[in-house]
This record gives structure tokens, C-alpha cells and sequence, in this order.
């Protein structure tokens, strides 16, 4: 396929451009006679948004890399379009590809504060910080309208209830209000994700996100409102985006940024075939040099579900990216502390905790 052919056939804004088949449906789409067909098979459509109403929001997350956190996801699916996502790959439970369908089709969840608040409610409830965010963005661009986080995060302030919140959209600062409120009895820790100083690996990347420029802002300013934010440097693709990390956590802390943490990417499911078809459109010249030093940290394949090594890697090239992470955050971060969450801060509306009374 020459450059014009690629370039008709790619969809702008998308960072996949393929839909994989799904391993839970029986039958499935092909083109591997497209020239018969009478229109393509796929187009550019519009993002759909599909309501779903959950009894249960939030999750009690099982993985070891992960213990004694939930997580809770207002939104499935998200239209930043990053290729990377492991989320991907879950949208294949709703009937959907983990590719087009996983950015076109967003899985809202309009009842999520109602169901929350009774989550609380409930006398057997065990505090423990929950992520905003756990597996897509709660601030993507569908935030911006149906204002689900927002009604979460205000369930989240009356029961004065720890969080925490990773993303890499703008929109975070619309709810500086209430994260300051949390941020009074040390209830709220927010990491913001910035993958790239290069605006046109952004571009290509994570097509729908806010740019590098606008993240360092937000860490400037959720930090000057008194909300420990730091940096997510993540994921590190080597040979793509590793060489910046240094860069990275220094603009970061130069923005205020309290604390910085990173993984390495790994390829698992339906995203290994949706990655080698992006890196291949958009990057010909390294692609098999990508591939094989994603392959080199973990194990010779690009997927790993090791708990312990599948986020961090292993080998000589997934050492010297934690030596390169660790002298950087040495270098810039050192001597910056974010209080612990409080725990005993949770209350239920209306009970009158026994100190109180004096």
C-alpha cells in the first residue's frame, strides 16, 4: 500500500483504525474481498453514546499490583482514542471490537451517583480510596456534557470519601471546586497522564486529548489550589516515547507536579494487532524496532499478564528505563511529599460522629 492509499484510508481523530474481531462473538465482519464490495466497510462514523444503568459502581480491584483500592468507571469506552489503552480489550464484553467501535461507541452511566451514594449507605462499607478512572478517562469528552464525574465527585465530597483520579484531559479543572474540598481533609490525590512532549506523536497517539501543553497547566493549577497532582509518564513505548522521560518529569516538576510514576506498555489481547496496524501506518521506518524492544521486556512476546513484572517489564532495556525514571525523579522531584489519605474523615449524611459531641 503506497502513501496515498494510506492516506485515504486512515481515519483522522482515531487513533485505531481497524475494528479486530470480537473472541466472544460467533460470526464476524472481513475484507478480505473489499475490492466487492459497494461501499467500504468501514467509515469515519460518528462517536454513539448508549445509557446503562448499573446497580453496582464501584470495584473492588483484585489485582496484586493494585491491592486495597476499588476503582469506579463512570464511562466504558472513550473517545480520546489512545492506542495503547488496555481498556480496549473490555469492550469486547459489551458485543463491541476493542478497536473503531472502542472510541465511536462510549457505554454511559447516568445513575452512577444515585448508585454510589447508596454503595456508602450501606453499614458493611469498608473505606478505602477509589479510582476514578480505573480502566477509561471520567473526564473524556462526553464528560463535558452528561457531567457524571461531577455528580459523582459530589456524592464523593458529602460523604467526605477518599479518591483518587488519573487523566489526561483538561476538563479536571471545571471540578477544582470540589477537589478542593477533598483536598481540606486529604481525601484526594490526582495524577495527570502525559505520554509525550512531541505534539505530533500526541497527534497520532492519543488523537482526542488534551495537548502536552494544557496538561502541564493543569498540574500548575490543581497544585497552586492546594490538590496534590503529580505526573503518570505512561505508558513508556520504547524506542517511541522512552528517550523523553527525563523531559517529561522535569516540565512536570516545573509545573509543581509532587510525585511521577510510569509503566511500561504491554500489548495483551485484541490491542497487539491494533498497535502493529497503527505503528506500521504511522511509523514504517521504526516499527519492527518498536515491536521487537516491547517484545524484549516482557519475556519475547508484546503481551504479559505477570502480576509483579507486566506493567514494569524485565530484562536489561526494562532496568535501564527504571534507572532513567528513578535519577530523573531523584533529579527533580526530590524533597516532595503528598500527605497520606484520611480515612477516618468518612462520614454518612446524617450521623453524628461521637467526637462531635464534645
Amino acid at each position: 500500500m503506497d502513501k496515498n492509499e494510506v492516506e485515504e484510508k486512515y481515519f483522522k481523530g482515531r487513533g485505531s483504525q481497524i475494528n479486530t474481531s470480537n473472541k466472544f462473538l460467533k460470526n464476524k465482519y472481513v475484507t478480505e474481498h473489499d475490492e466487492v464490495l459497494d461501499e467500504p466497510l468501514l467509515s469515519d462514523e460518528k462517536t454513539q453514546v448508549f445509557l446503562e444503568h448499573p446497580k453496582k459502581i464501584v470495584n473492588i480491584i483484585k489485582s496484586p499490583d493494585l491491592m486495597g483500592m476499588y476503582s469506579m468507571n463512570p464511562y466504558q469506552g472513550c473517545e480520546h482514542g489512545c492506542i495503547y489503552c488496555y481498556a480496549r480489550n473490555t469492550h469486547e464484553y459489551w458485543g463491541y471490537s476493542a478497536g473503531l467501535d472502542f472510541e465511536r461507541k462510549i457505554i454511559a452511566k447516568p445513575n452512577a451517583a444515585e448508585v454510589l451514594a447508596k454503595q456508602f449507605m450501606n453499614k458493611n462499607w469498608v473505606v478505602a480510596p477509589i479510582m476514578f478512572s480505573g480502566n477509561t478517562d471520567c473526564y473524556q469528552p462526553l464528560e463535558r456534557k452528561m457531567k457524571i464525574t461531577r455528580q459523582m465527585l459530589e456524592v464523593v465530597v458529602k460523604f467526605r470519601h477518599p479518591v483518587s483520579m488519573i487523566t489526561k484531559n483538561s476538563l479536571i479543572l471545571r471540578d477544582i471546586d470540589l477537589l478542593q474540598e477533598l483536598a481540606k481533609y486529604n481525601l484526594v490525590h490526582v495524577m495527570v497522564s502525559i505520554t509525550s512532549l512531541r505534539e505530533e506523536l500526541r497527534l497520532k497517539m492519543e488523537p482526542r486529548t488534551a495537548t502536552a501543553k494544557n496538561r502541564l497547566k493543569v498540574i500548575r493549577e490543581l497544585n497552586n489550589a492546594g490538590i496534590p497532582t503529580g505526573v503518570m509518564t505512561a505508558p513508556i513505548i520504547p524506542g517511541l516515547n522512552s528517550d523523553e522521560i527525563p523531559q517529561l518529569i522535569e516540565a512536570a516538576a516545573d509545573h509543581g507536579a509532587d510525585t511521577a510514576g510510569y509503566t511500561i506498555v504491554r500489548l495483551n489481547g485484541a490491542i497487539g494487532e491494533l498497535f502493529k496496524d497503527w505503528i506500521y501506518k504511522n511509523f514504517p521506518d521504526r516499527a519492527e524496532k518498536v515491536l521487537h524492544h516491547i517484545q524484549e521486556v516482557h519475556g519475547g512476546t508484546l503481551s504479559d499478564s505477570r502480576f509483579g513484572t507486566r506493567m514494569s517489564g524485565e530484562g536489561k532495556m526494562a532496568q535501564s528505563i527504571k534507572q532513567l525514571f528513578k535519577m530523573a525523579v531523584k533529579k527533580h522531584l526530590s524533597g516532595r511529599v503528598r500527605a497520606p489519605y484520611d480515612l477516618t474523615a468518612f462520614r454518612r449524611p446524617g450521623e453524628v460522629k461521637q467526637m462531635e459531641l464534645f
